[in-house]
């Protein structure tokens, strides 16, 4: 019987044998994942209606409920979270391949398994959670926002062209240490959640008609911290996820200085995450040359000057010197998603 808490989703094991699962348990265990073992199917459903799990590996034979039928019972039985299911067989041939994938199996591994392979499995199982996961997040998120934030959907558009223009140009030169195709993806993934904590900001606050007193003001600068509290709940049950850390830090720290005159933290330098490095410049760039009740818009010239003049005060250096060189990129998304186009539409 397994007393451990799943504090985070794990990998099930099921198998009538005790050598194979003591086995399995090892390696997997090996790899850093929690996991928990069922010698049966049934055994296997009654953990699962009480824990979480983001991979079943079954054995194909067992008696009472084999594989197959575990497979069908879990994609009838629980909905709520996907669960990557690998089935173990000693059987390959194309009717048994068929039979399992139609009763719900994701993948297979032969007996007796390559621990290696094993681990490629896992790694492919939690792809398929992280890109789940991120879009049904984001795509939440962003629809409470939108329900409050007065911005309009042309400035989400053009702050995640303007992050992932950026973070490409990062990834060339300055930080291509740091960055690599997936952060840029995610840049532009999660970008749009900028500002998500202004669902936490009064109406006489966030929709004023015209320029806020101090008052006003550190009212609307705890969007900030808000934001972050809404990503920590989800970034503290998938702790994986790359892109709710990149989203966390994005809403938390995108107000911060590179001079350490910022807010929520006063964080300076380095210490401000990359992504909200990456995500200030493109923010601020596209609030000046956007119409605001209490200014006019900014040209392209007069903006790009402003944020070449801020570098090593309110800008990371490097990426300013990354918008220097595609500056006239900025300027044609601005032109493309322009707040015209989009109230016309």
């Amino acid at each position: 019987m397994n007393n451990i808490p799943l504090e985070s989703p794990s990998v099930l094991v099921v198998d009538d044998d005790p050598t194979t699962c003591i086995t399995l348990k090892a390696v997997i265990d090996s790899f850093g994942k929690r996991v928990v073992t069922a010698s049966s199917g049934q055994e296997a459903l009654e953990l699962m209606r009480t824990h979480t799990f983001s991979v079943v590996i079954s054995d194909w034979e067992m008696p009472g409920m084999n594989g197959p039928e575990l497979c069908r019972r879990i994609r009838s039985e629980f909905c709520a979270n996907y669960t990557y299911i690998i089935l173990l067989t000693s059987l390959n041939s194309s009717e048994h391949l068929v039979e399992g994938i139609e009763a719900g199996a994701d993948d297979f591994m032969t007996k007796p398994f390559n621990p290696a392979e094993l681990r490629v499995r896992i790694k492919s199982a939690e792809r398929i959670e992280a890109l789940d996961t991120m879009d049904v997040t984001i795509f939440s998120l962003a629809k409470l926002a939108e329900s409050r934030d007065p911005e309009t959907g042309a400035h989400l558009e053009r702050v995640r062209q303007y992050t992932k223009m950026l973070a490409s140009e990062l990834k060339n030169c300055s930080y291509s240490d740091e960055i690599d195709g997936e952060f840029v993806n995610l840049m532009y993934a999660t970008s749009p959640l900028h500002d998500i904590g202004k669902v936490a900001i009064p109406d006489s606050v966030l929709l004023k008609p015209g320029q806020l007193n101090d008052t006003e003001f550190e009212i609307m600068k705890s969007h900030a911290a808000a934001g972050a509290e809404t990503l920590k709940a989800a970034l503290s049950r998938y702790p994986t996820q790359r892109f709710l850390q990149i989203a966390h830090d994005i809403a938390r720290s995108h107000h911060e200085r590179y001079d350490g005159s910022g807010y929520p933290d006063g964080l300076a330098g380095e210490a401000i995450p990359l992504a909200a490095r990456i995500m200030a410049v493109a923010d601020v760039y596209d609030a000046l040359t956007s119409k605001r009740v209490y200014k006019d818009a900014f040209s392209h010239v007069v903006a790009a000057n402003i944020i070449n003049e801020g570098a090593g005060s309110h800008f990371d250096p490097a990426i300013v010197m990354a918008f220097a060189r595609i500056e006239g990129e900025f300027a044609k998304v601005r032109s493309e998603y322009s707040d015209d186009i989009a109230a016309a539409a």
